[in-house]
Order: structure tokens, then C-alpha cells, then sequence
């Protein structure tokens, strides 16, 4: 290692750079990680697991109503939202610590401070300038919000995450997955909770019965979720906060959340000084080997702006340190990612949509929408739709999505098949386990749709 402090040095210590790290250093790597902030990332600080922590607090509100349709009498109840936040916190400080042992337990050198990279093989934390024979870069991404009137008055998810106590109404600009996510988490803590999207239904990207079933569902738990506005300003009032629309139209409410995106993590690093590639949002390019334009600078997750998933992260970053450190070169596949958004109910969704897969070829679409059997006593109005999308040809099943509990589970399972391209004859070759939910997926046996795409071609 002659000239060099450290093999590889790691700016951002979320899941992408402490997997990447960890793993280097076990492969006989010298390694530093910087981190500006807490150790462990947005996932576990700001991001995934909190917020996952918040929506199964919230649940049991459905719990508490559906017990008295199986003969349970349960008295008056009430959520301390105060109580749950100060559970989730002690959480959070209790995984800080988990990555900060892990880190050092594997000889990870851990700094504190915002680095900047001043060379091909150079970085600076302070005063200090340290070199290092690989860069890694692994900032992550943070909130975005749009520069109109009054947005200082707003809160991003960062903050939802703190709130100590919950107003009586809420509006939440956005239709990602974020701001589905939260309209959720507040509708059932008791919240009256708006939800304004720019597009005509939520969740971009997602297959179209998705989109559509979820809305439907969220609809009947409250939430009320309002396609085609755009807001141009918002001011504080004597009650609150006043948003006006482009259309001229005033809506007031207690607390305004924005989540309109995020982008990547990568201002005032000093990337474009040393020759590093960014596009518009500040993405850093990287190569199949998550290399950048610069040799010895690498990066991985959210701060590249592809598959912005905890998950791919971790493999990227770990695809990182095979590459370097273990003489096993291994190239990241994006293709096939699964993915949930853990609203109410919540999704899970792998490979490609109708709509995309149509593109490609004409498809048969298999879809399901039941009454989950849980719900024929508890009388609770909601209804799971399973969908799969799949190649009229080669019989592929090219995805696989769902609506309704358990979701992100189930579809977990399914990633393997789709992901290993295993036909739809196959799947019905498997036995159902009944009764269940899941075994819908094994047991739809007629298209409902067949597309016209490219048929004629």
C-alpha cells in the first residue's frame, strides 16, 4: 500500500458504504468510512425501518376494529403518538449503535465529518487530507422540494419522522411511494389527511391496477387523494397554513408535507472538480462495475439515481469489494429488483408492469380481486388484488404484483421465480397452501386480458 493511507475510503456510511467496507476489510483491505451525520443512513435514521416502525403502530388501530367481528370486546383505546415516536427512537439509537460496532468490530476506521475529494486518490475531512488507492462513494440522496412561495413552511419526511405530536389535519404534496406511505401512517393514527398529486393517480412507474386499487383503498380508509393539482404558493395563518393552487383555489390545513422526490446526495463533494460525471439531478455516472469517469472513484446507491432501493445498494456496494479486494469480479443486475411501498394496504411488486411489458411483446394478464378471508368476519370493506403479467410466447412470467396484506411478503417469494424466468406452467405446477392469500398467485388459470401489442406485427 506504498503512498497510500487506505485501500479504500467510503464516504457515506449507509447500507451501501458499510457493506461495502465491512466486506473489503474482511477481505484483508485497510478501510476508512466517513460520515457527516450518524452512522447506519437514511434507511435506518431517516428512511425505511422508522417508518416501517411508525406503520406498525399505527396498524393495530385495524386490529382493535376487526377483533370485535371474532367476539372481543375491547375497551376504549387511543395511540400516544408521543409514546410510539420515543419507542421508535430508542430503536434507531439502538441500530446506530449496532453499525457503529459492526464497523469496528470488522477494523473499519470510522471519521466524523463531511469529506470532500480533492484528487483522483485524494479526500479531505478538515485540515486533514488522507489518501487512498480507491474512492468510494456512497452519499446517498436527500429530500427535494420545489422553489415556490411560502415552501420554508413545509416539512420533508425527515421531520414526519419527529413530529411529537400529530395535527388534526394534514395535506402531503406528492404520489411517491413516500408520500403514500405517510398519508397512510397519519390517516390511521387519526389524521385527516389530503393528499395532492400533480399526475392523475399515484405511484408512477407502478403497473396501472396498482395504482388504481390502491387509490380505491385509501379512498375508503379517509385518505382524500386529489389528481391534477399543482400548488403555487403557501403561507401561514392564524389557524394553520393556507396553500393556494394554480387553479385558484385555497385549501387550508394544520401541517404541510412535502414529498415531490429526492435527489442525489453530491453537492459541495468536489466530484465535477476531478473529472467525475454528473447528469442534471447531480447523479453520479457509473459503469457496470459501478465505476465512475475517474478509474479509482467508485459509487454505489441513491447518489447514482437508479434503482434506488436499501438492497440494491448493499449488493452494489458488496459488488464493489468482490471487485476490488477479492479477485472475483461481479457486475450488479438491476434487472427483475423487487419492491414494496408499505402503505395501507400495502404493495409488492416484481418485474414489469402491463404497461411495459406491452411494449416489448403482446402479454396475457392473470389478475385476482377477493375479500380476503380474514375480512368475511371482521366486515372490514377491503379487498386484495393479485396480478400477473406474462409473455404470450414463451409463457415467462414477466411480474408479478399485489395489493393487500402482507404483501411485501408474499411477493418476496415470488421474486425468485421471476427472477429465475420460470413460466407461468410452472407456477401452476405448484400446490397451493390453503388456506391463504397467497396461494391466488398458484391458482389463476384464464387470462383476463390478452393485449393486441405488436400481434399484428
Amino acid at each position: 500500500m506504498t503512498g497510500f493511507d487506505f485501500d479504500l475510503f467510503t464516504i457515506g456510511a449507509g447500507s451501501g458504504g458499510v457493506a461495502a467496507s465491512r466486506r473489503a476489510a474482511a477481505y484483508g483491505a485497510k478501510v476508512a468510512i466517513a460520515e457527516g451525520r450518524r452512522v447506519a443512513g437514511t434507511c435506518v435514521l431517516r428512511g425505511c425501518v422508522p417508518k416501517k416502525l411508525l406503520v406498525y403502530g399505527v396498524h393495530f388501530a385495524d386490529e382493535i376494529e376487526d377483533a370485535a367481528g371474532y367476539g372481543w370486546t375491547i375497551g376504549p383505546s387511543s395511540l400516544d403518538w408521543a409514546k410510539l415516536v420515543a419507542a421508535k427512537d430508542r430503536e434507531i439509537d439502538r441500530l446506530h449503535g449496532i453499525y457503529v460496532k459492526m464497523l469496528q468490530d470488522s477494523g473499519v476506521t470510522i471519521l466524523d465529518g463531511w469529506a470532500q475529494i480533492v484528487g483522483p486518490n485524494e479526500v479531505r475531512i478538515g485540515e486533514r487530507t488522507i489518501r487512498a488507492r480507491h474512492i468510494l462513494i456512497a452519499s446517498g440522496g436527500r429530500p427535494e422540494k420545489p422553489a415556490i412561495r411560502g415552501i420554508e413552511n413545509t416539512i420533508s419526511s425527515d421531520e414526519a419522522l419527529d413530529l411529537k405530536t400529530l395535527p388534526r389535519r394534514m395535506v402531503i404534496v406528492g404520489g411517491g411511494y413516500i408520500a403514500v406511505e405517510f398519508a397512510g401512517i397519519f390517516n390511521a393514527g387519526g389524521v385527516e389527511v389530503t393528499e395532492l398529486i400533480r399526475a392523475d393517480r399515484i405511484l408512477r412507474g407502478f403497473d396501472g391496477d396498482i395504482r388504481s386499487h390502491l387509490t380505491t383503498e385509501m379512498s375508503k380508509r379517509g385518505v382524500a387523494i386529489r389528481a391534477g393539482v399543482q400548488v403555487a404558493a403557501i403561507e401561514k395563518s392564524a389557524a394553520g397554513y393556507r396553500l393556494a393552487t394554480e387553479a385558484g383555489e385555497i385549501i387550508e390545513t394544520d401541517l404541510v408535507m412535502y414529498a415531490t422526490g429526492r435527489v442525489p446526495n453530491t453537492a459541495g463533494m468536489g466530484l465535477e472538480r476531478v473529472g467525475v460525471t454528473l447528469n442534471k439531478r447531480g447523479a453520479i455516472a457509473v459503469d457496470e462495475w459501478q465505476q465512475t469517469t475517474v478509474p479509482s472513484i467508485f459509487a454505489v446507491g441513491d447518489c447514482t439515481d437508479r434503482v434506488n432501493l436499501t438492497p440494491v445498494a448493499i449488493a452494489e456496494g458488496r459488488a464493489v469489494a468482490e471487485t476490488l479486494f477479492n479477485h472475483n469480479p461481479i457486475r450488479m443486475d438491476h434487472h427483475n429488483v423487487p419492491s414494496a411501498v408499505f402503505s395501507q394496504p400495502p404493495v409488492g411488486s416484481v418485474g414489469l408492469s402491463e404497461e411495459a411489458a406491452n411494449a416489448i411483446a403482446p402479454c396475457d394478464v392473470y389478475r385476482a380481486v377477493f375479500r380476503p378471508m380474514k375480512h368475511t368476519l371482521s366486515g372490514r370493506d377491503e379487498k386484495t388484488m393479485m396480478k400477473l403479467v406474462v409473455d404470450r410466447a414463451s409463457g415467462t412470467v414477466l411480474g408479478a404484483h399485489m395489493v393487500g396484506t402482507d404483501a411485501p411478503e408474499i411477493v418476496q417469494g415470488l421474486a425468485i421465480g421471476v427472477k429465475a424466468g420460470l413460466t407461468k406452467a410452472q407456477w401452476d405446477r405448484a400446490v397451493a397452501i390453503h388456506p391463504t392469500a397467497a396461494e391466488e398467485f398458484v391458482l389463476m388459470r384464464e387470462p383476463v386480458k390478452q393485449s393486441a401489442a405488436k400481434a399484428a406485427e
